[in-house]
């Protein structure tokens, strides 16, 4: 079975959920970029400023078509995967900062605890339901990180790979509320899958860093961002964490849906380093930014996730320094960055 439907003469189908995005913006750009899809892609409301980038997009005035929809309206979500072989099912809230209150989640579009995890997990269903109402041939769901390493008791070792689950009440102890949400609902989009054999693959990765397309800045990207903007802050918190530039990201999405032999969950992870190296790297090329004075490691390190088995699948990534220099440049274009 070929996934992507090529073959036809006339390019493919494909829904986006959640497309104005960080990671699914540049998602929206590869699949655009090869001329292989029409993209359906879902925002809010597509008459929003927001999602003009979209619409700028080479093949966009062709190829691109914006749905109103809303992951908990199923009839929305199955009007705009109605015709398509494939979905990416990308949307999800993100929390900017851990909150200290179950009932509050900063940063983030929803606002309690109950709103954070109601679109990650219904959601995900009235996707998957609307997928296999519609004939859809495969569904990529992008997870987490986060659904992997929020454990407790990890396997020994160094690494971690698709085997590891996060602990869904440690994630719950620790008031980690965006990975329970990412982790719930990966584990309801499998159970969906082998309950009704509908053609399922999972991608999990880290942070996601990389140059914006979109106008606001994502989560993600802020992580970066408070290291070149202290603010008269002298320490900051350093460690090893395990990062992907969005681009990459993107390319693993479109690999994931063409394999034909892709199955399971796939770790999307380019790079396991510390903060500081980090940061010494965008040092080198922008000197003036307001860096810490120093750095201070308060929390352990995590496990480097394994790509092994994307890696096989065909994926590559790009090296850090790229990732970096790209990154900065674009906080920089957006005003962000002085």
């Amino acid at each position: 079975m070929d996934p992507a439907g090529a073959g036809k003469g006339t390019a493919a189908a494909v829904c986006v959920t959640g497309a104005g995005g960080f990671i699914a913006s540049w998602l929206v750009e590869r699949l655009l970029a090869g001329g292989d899809y029409v993209v359906h892609g879902t925002v809010r409301d597509p008459s929003d400023p927001k999602n003009d980038h979209l619409r700028t997009l080479d093949g966009a005035g062709e190829r691109l078509r914006l749905f109103k929809a809303d992951v908990l309206d199923y009839a929305s979500v199955a009007s705009a995967v109605a015709g398509c072989a494939g979905v990416f099912h990308v949307a999800s809230p993100c929390p900017a900062a851990k909150s200290t209150n179950p009932e509050v989640v900063i940063g983030c579009t929803a606002t309690t605890q109950v709103e954070l995890l109601a679109p990650a997990v219904a959601g995900t269903l009235n996707v998957l339901r609307a997928c296999r109402e519609a004939g859809v041939r495969r569904i990529v769901v992008v997870s987490s990180a986060g659904a992997v390493f929020i454990n407790p008791n990890p396997p020994e070792g160094p690494t971690m790979d698709e085997h590891c689950w996060s602990d869904e009440e440690y994630c719950r102890a620790t008031e980690s509320w965006y990975c329970l949400s990412k982790t719930l609902a990966e584990r309801e989009a499998w159970a969906y899958a082998e309950k009704t054999g509908l053609d399922v693959v999972t991608v999990c990765p880290p942070l996601v860093l990389g140059p914006l397309l979109q106008p606001t800045v994502n989560t993600s990207s802020l992580f970066l961002i408070r290291y070149l903007k202290c603010d008269g802050v002298d320490a900051m918190d350093d460690g090893v964490r395990n990062m992907v530039d969005v681009r990459d990201v993107a390319d693993a999405l479109v690999l994931a849906y063409k394999s034909p032999e892709a199955a399971g969950r796939y770790i999307c992870s380019a790079h396991a380093r510390k903060v500081s190296e980090m940061v010494s790297v965008v040092r080198s090329l922008h000197p003036n930014l307001n860096y810490p004075n120093e750095f201070v490691q308060l929390v352990g390190d995590e496990k480097v996730l394994s790509s092994e088995k994307l890696q096989r699948l065909g994926w590559k990534f790009r090296m850090l320094e790229e990732t970096m220099k790209n990154s900065v440049e674009s906080y920089i274009f957006a005003g962000i960055l002085s």
